[in-house]
Order: C-alpha cells, then sequence, then structure tokens
C-alpha cells in the first residue's frame, strides 16, 4: 500500500510539473494535453484519476506555487540572524532567482494574467509576498532602520508595484538582453528603502551593503 501511495504521489508530481512547464511556454487557452503527457510520461488515465480536467490541473500548479511562497514566507520571516531590511532583501531575492529558475512559479506568474485565473492574483504568491513585505516593514520601523513617519502600508504597496513592474519589463524585453531580474529587484528595493530609512541605516548600508543574498543551491526546485 505505502508503495502504491509513494508511485501515486509521484505520478501527480510528475504532471503538475509537466502542466507548468507547458503553461509556462503556451498560456492556459493554448496548453496542450497531450504535451502534458508527453512531458510526464503518464498515462491518460492516470491524469484523470488525479485532475478532472485541465482547470485542475491549472489551479494545482496554482496551489504548489502558492505553498512555496508560503514556505519562503515563513522561512525568512522566521530569521533572527539578520535585520529586517536584509531579511526582506534576501526575501525578494529568492523571488528572483525562483521566477528565472523555478518552473511552478514561473507558470504561475503566467497562469494569473490569463483571463481565467484573473481572481487568483487576490490569493496567489503576490498577496504572500505582500502581507511579509508588510510585516518586516513594521519590524524596520521599530527597530529603527526606517523613519518612525514612514507608512508601512504605502511602503510595501509601492515596493509590490515596483517588483511587478520591474518582472513585466523584464519579460517583455529580457530575450537576448541578458538583464537580470535579481538585479532589477534590488534596485527597486534599494530605491525605496533609500527614501523612507532613517540616516543611520542608510549610513551602515552606504558602507556594508546588504547582509545576505539567496542561494539557488538552496532552493527546493522540484515536486
Amino acid at each position: 500500500m505505502a508503495r502504491q501511495q509513494e508511485r501515486a504521489r509521484r505520478t501527480r508530481a510528475a504532471i503538475i510539473r509537466s502542466a507548468a512547464v507547458e503553461f509556462g511556454k503556451s498560456g492556459y487557452a493554448a496548453a496542450s494535453l497531450n504535451r502534458i503527457l508527453e512531458g510526464s510520461r503518464a498515462t491518460k488515465g492516470a491524469m484523470y484519476f488525479h485532475f478532472d480536467s485541465k482547470e485542475d490541473l491549472a489551479r494545482a500548479v496554482l496551489e504548489t506555487a502558492v505553498e512555496r511562497y508560503r514556505a519562503s514566507a515563513e522561512r525568512w520571516l522566521g530569521r533572527t540572524d539578520l535585520g529586517p531590511l536584509d531579511v526582506m532583501h534576501g526575501m525578494i531575492d529568492e523571488m528572483a532567482l525562483r521566477l528565472e529558475h523555478d518552473i511552478i512559479v514561473q507558470a504561475e506568474y503566467r497562469l494569473i494574467i490569463e483571463p481565467d485565473f484573473y481572481r487568483d492574483v487576490q490569493t496567489g504568491g503576490g498577496r504572500i509576498l505582500g502581507r511579509a513585505t508588510r510585516a518586516l516593514t513594521v519590524r524596520a520601523i521599530d527597530q529603527g532602520q526606517l523613519r518612525p513617519d514612514a507608512d508601512a502600508d504605502r511602503f510595501t504597496r509601492t515596493l509590490t508595484a515596483a517588483l511587478a513592474g520591474q518582472r513585466y519589463m523584464v519579460d517583455a524585453h529580457a530575450t537576448g538582453t541578458g538583464i537580470d531580474l535579481r538585479a532589477r529587484f534590488e534596485e527597486a528595493l534599494e530605491v525605496i528603502v533609500e527614501s523612507m530609512s532613517t540616516p543611520e541605516w542608510a549610513e551602515k548600508f552606504r558602507n556594508d551593503g546588504w547582509r545576505t543574498h539567496a542561494r539557488l543551491e538552496e532552493l527546493s526546485l522540484g515536486l
């Protein structure tokens, strides 16, 4: 029984991974179930055992992406060895890495801009990242890294919009240009942080820079 359950889990994971590749390349409407099956090496019967439809499969991809966003946010929020702005930088740097290398997160980004999944933006990875950013902003104000009059909601809205804008711009112009998404995310964060930081933090940052970066080899990119 345990062996059968493990086989079923692996089959389901392979189908989700193949679907993420297909949705990421083709979008939802043009995605082919046959190509998903070919990529997963699963049978049609196995696919319909786990998923009722293409929409059901797409939602499984979205749910898997949300789990990754949540795990990442929780891991970074739990860091006690860094100040809140360095934690924020590490978390955002990881999101950039995932957008570059994690096919599940890449597929989520592609799916949520499709008409069929607009509503999922409200419960997707961006919302999780926004909540974590706000929590870290409040910590940064409390710990004297951001000015006492800094508005946590304004900071979060502006940074979230800036990151989304950078992601869209890189996606639109990256072919053959070598644009670095991580550098663009870091730039957006620095511009916004520097506009609201305390002089003491700004001086320390000029001398030391960011204390941490995400590492690709530390990320779990499989299912």
